[in-house]
């Protein structure tokens, strides 16, 4: 049973979460009725906590705008959580953002129990994620922040972009979502400049702002299936056709999403991508738990033969 402090105090939490809460929500999530609701109200706004009460039908409380509230003491799960979160924002290739992860990680420490600091001290001491640095420039937060804004209240951006050769070009840019893939991020919307559809690396956008115009989002826009479609059918010097003796959850679980695209037809699961080796792509195929036809190109059948008899050879 929860202690009537600690439910005073989920009210101040769930308030400032949410802004507008109605009474009826609030002593749901207390599990009390309105009358304890309205004392615990009372006593908040008897400790200064500006809480006002709107009346009406659809009346409401509200926690006024602009009032700061002190810091909330974490539970134990909500501190290890934060400290993994922590650990893997290194691996997302932020700039200037490494003094801020440690000085928080640090911050969080110091307002712990022994106990939970102890914890929390195993995991950043024992827990190793994969941190290779990419060739590429590290994305800068600027970008980052402007553009996941400008995505959520639909903005229109202008951004000065650096193509991996060419010249640097300058287009508006409707940005429909961004997404974090293979270590780098995208941004996905409408490129006024081309016309259509268009994806862009952040570590390229060496200027941006935005503009005066707002935009619709496509319904249900999924950014990272874009991605992943977009990089598996790139154009590559061997187009390949599979026809997969299996069924398309099978398909779905093994094949992995850049290999190529999963399609049914008339025959059944057919795989169709491209690659610029297919000794590479023989290796892949070799893995699966289910048998395939090759239906294009030819030199694929030698090249899994070749990786046949080199397994067969041990």
């Amino acid at each position: 049973m929860y202690h009537p402090t600690t439910r005073v105090l989920a009210v101040l939490s769930l308030l400032q979460t949410y802004g507008r809460m109605s009474g009826a929500e609030l002593a749901q999530r207390l599990e009390v009725n309105i009358r304890t609701l309205r004392r615990y109200i009372v006593m908040l706004q008897d400790l200064g906590i500006p809480i006002e009460a709107e009346r009406g039908r659809n009346g409401a409380y509200v926690l006024s705008a602009g009032f700061k509230l002190p810091p909330m003491m974490f539970t134990n799960e909500e501190a290890l959580a934060l400290t993994v979160g922590l650990i893997s924002a290194h691996r997302l290739n932020l700039a200037d953002t490494g003094y801020a992860v440690e000085s928080a990680l640090a911050k969080l420490e110091r307002v712990m129990p022994l106990d939970l600091k102890s914890r929390v001290r195993a995991l950043t001491e024992t827990i190793t994620l994969d941190l290779k640095a990419e060739s590429t420039a590290p994305t800068s937060e600027i970008v980052l922040s402007t553009l996941s804004s400008a995505a959520q209240l639909q903005r229109r951006v202008h951004i000065h972009y650096r193509p991996d050769q060419g010249e640097e070009t300058e287009r508006d840019f409707d940005p429909y979502g961004l997404t974090y893939f293979q270590n780098k991020w995208y941004v996905i919307g409408f490129c006024h400049l081309r016309g259509s559809l268009r994806s862009f690396r952040l570590d390229r956008i060496s200027g941006i702002k935005t503009v005066e115009a707002g935009f619709s989002r496509p319904d249900g826009f999924d950014a990272l299936g874009h991605i992943m479609q977009a990089i598996a059918t790139l154009p590559r010097k061997y187009p390949f056709e599979l026809l997969l003796n299996t069924n398309i959850e099978t398909a779905q679980r093994e094949v992995f999403d850049v290999l190529g695209v999963l399609e049914a037809d008339k025959d059944g699961i057919v795989l169709r991508g491209s690659v610029d080796d297919l000794d590479w792509l023989a290796r892949q195929l070799s893995v699966f738990s289910f048998g395939f036809m090759v239906r294009q190109p030819r030199e694929l059948k030698a090249a899994l033969k070749r990786h046949s008899a080199k397994l067969g050879s041990f």
